[in-house]
């Protein structure tokens, strides 16, 4: 399928089959796209926790609005984001990119403007804008996921506090920002799977100044 093809093929999942599996290339590639994705200074301020254990996803369900994705699904994606941008965490990036890159005077200039903005910036708003980062990754990973025609359901439903313990992200200095189940529909017990998809026309959506 083209792209646009496989935008309209895809759609939010609310049923899926917890017999089939998604195979691990097809995950691998998924997640390797939304590595891939851009971020605000490429600080990439989040991480995915890939959660397959059936047992830690019932545990999962009932704080997630117990919907059925979460463990008929094979792969549970966790979009984790920075709690604060730190001095450490924004060198550790900056002396990535050194690493692969070479350093130059204006990159290292740039380094000292992000770090007199973001460090004295309060946690709250600096977790914000690295949890903004996560939905770019998420919307990639979607579109990833369609073209390996695998099914998923972006969710913002759940306790994201109650999530974290559960997975222990306050010690990796991690929030929970998005769920992303991934796996194959079930079309016999979707009741979504056969609808039109509905959006607004382009005249009602795009504004064009000429």
């Amino acid at each position: 399928m083209d792209l646009m093809q496989t935008l309209n093929w895809r759609y939010a999942t609310k049923k899926m089959d917890p017999a089939k599996a998604v195979p691990q290339d097809k995950v691998e590639r998924i997640l390797e796209a939304a590595r891939l994705a851009p971020t605000s200074s490429g600080l990439q301020p989040f991480e995915i926790v890939v959660v397959t254990n059936r047992e830690l996803r019932a545990r999962i369900q009932p704080v997630a609005w117990n919907q059925s994705q979460v463990v008929d699904c094979s792969h549970l994606l966790v979009f984790a984001a920075w709690d604060n941008y730190t001095s450490e965490r924004i060198n550790m990036m900056f002396d990535l990119t050194n690493q692969q890159r070479g350093a130059n005077e204006g990159w290292e200039q740039y380094r000292q403007r992000l770090l007199a903005m973001y460090v004295p910036r309060s946690t709250e708003e600096n977790f914000q804008h690295a949890a903004r980062q996560a939905y770019i990754a998420l919307g990639i990973a979607m579109v990833a996921a369609a073209a390996e025609q695998v099914d998923c359901t972006p969710m913002e439903g759940f306790d994201a506090h109650a999530l974290d313990q559960l997975l222990g992200l306050p010690a990796k200095g991690l929030r929970s920002v998005l769920l992303l189940p991934l796996g194959y529909r079930d079309a016999a017990g979707d009741w979504l799977v056969n609808l039109k998809k509905v959006r607004r026309p382009r005249e009602q959506f795009v504004t064009e100044m000429k």
